[in-house]
This record gives structure tokens, sequence and C-alpha cells, in this order.
């Protein structure tokens, strides 16, 4: 476990590298003062024109261009080979939110690993940007002001429970597990309020529903304790 290297008071995008969606990429960096690359991110975010304000990981596939390209004072080598870049670079930013994109595209291993940092930092508020999907880890309690007829997606990463309001198939009295029941394209009624009795609870929605979901997560009202 590395000390925070980046601080910030506001959300932060971290940038991955499976580059996706350039437009998509770039409507978030309008919404963001400070962005930080995990490893080879920086190619991507050099590539649509900004440079990071922190460059993080083991920094073994980024391109040398782009690294001589960022000042040595941004860029934090963290040599150990146990976690990703994503988990290097997310345990090393201090903020409110983390946006991550360029994690959920590219090799199906490498976004098994992104689901098991966000179980793994159930304490913090970050979402996951895809092509078609947004991810978050879910808090005790939260308020999903949604329109009826919205994919929701629970999936559990391990044994959880917990009570929804909202839901056309409710969640309560189960006990849900990855290798059990999990629950994949359930849908809004309206509005949807979810309850977890233990953290390990991943919800995934359509992307169109990314802001929402922020400002969601950002009113939730607390976090689960750090583990």
């Amino acid at each position: 476990m590395n000390d925070a290297i980046v601080f910030s008071n506001t959300p932060v995008l971290l940038v991955g590298g499976a580059v996706g969606d350039n437009a998509q990429l770039c409507a978030i960096l309008n919404d963001v003062d400070c962005v930080v690359a995990a490893d080879s991110g920086a190619d991507w975010l050099r590539a649509a024109g900004r440079l990071p304000d922190a460059l993080i990981g083991d920094l073994d596939s980024v391109s040398d261009a782009t690294r001589n390209a960022i000042a040595s004072d941004r860029v934090h080598r963290i040599e150990e080979q146990d976690s990703t870049d994503f988990d290097k670079a997310l345990r090393s930013i201090d903020a409110p939110l983390v946006i991550g994109i360029g994690f959920l595209g590219g090799q199906v291993d490498h976004l098994l690993a992104a689901m098991t940092v966000l179980a793994r930092h159930h304490h913090r508020a970050v979402v996951l940007v895809g092509a078609q999907d947004v991810v978050a880890h879910l808090p005790p309690k939260l308020d999903l002001p949604l329109r009826s007829g919205t994919r929701v997606s629970l999936y559990p990463m391990r044994a959880v429970q917990g009570t929804s309001t909202g839901l056309r198939w409710p969640i309560d009295g189960l006990t849900m597990s990855p290798v059990t029941r999990t629950g994949t394209s359930n849908e809004a009624e309206g509005a949807v309020r979810l309850t977890m009795r233990d953290p390990g609870m991943l919800i995934i929605l359509p992307v169109s529903q990314r802001v929402l979901l922020q400002e969601a997560l950002a009113r939730c009202g607390g976090w689960w304790p750090v583990p």
C-alpha cells in the first residue's frame, strides 16, 4: 500500500490503456480539472491532445515518447507486480470521486481484474466508464432517480444481501453471489433505492446514466469502512 500522490477536492479522471472512444474521453475531460494516467493510458491522453497531471504505474507499457513528454516530477513509478496499474493509480489518488476510463475494454482478464479492484476498494467512490456501460461499487445506500425501463444490473463479487425499491425484480430476501444468483438485466420501474447489508455488490447501468450515477454517489451519505 502506497501513500496518496494526487490530492484533489473535485473528481479526478483516471485513464487506462484500453483505448476507447475519443469523443467519450474528451467529454469527460471537459468535466474535470485533474487527470491521471495509469501507465499506457498516458499514450491515449497524449493522442487526444492532453498530457496527464500525473503518470502512475509500473510503466512497462507507456511509450518512451509519451513518458519523455511528461515532466519528471509528474511520473511516479510503482515497481511491485502484485497489483494492476489500475490498483496502483487508484490507491495513489485522494479525491471524492474517481472516474475511470480505459479499463472496461480490451482483454477480458483485464476487465475482470478491474472489477476485483472495485470490490477491493469498496470504501471509495469510483465509476468505470465503458462504451456501453458504467460500473460502480454500491455504497450502503444509494438512491437513483432513474426512468422507468432503464436497465439496472447488479453483480455480486461475494455473497451479499440487500433490499430494493423501484426494481422490477426486487432483491429483498435473496442471497446473491457470483456462483449462485446474480442480478443482471433487472429493470427500473422509476426511482430506485438500493440498501446493502455488506460490501461486495457492483451496479452496472447504461453509459447514458454516467452523470446521474456520479451525482447519486456524491449524495449517498456514507461509504463502507476502510478494509
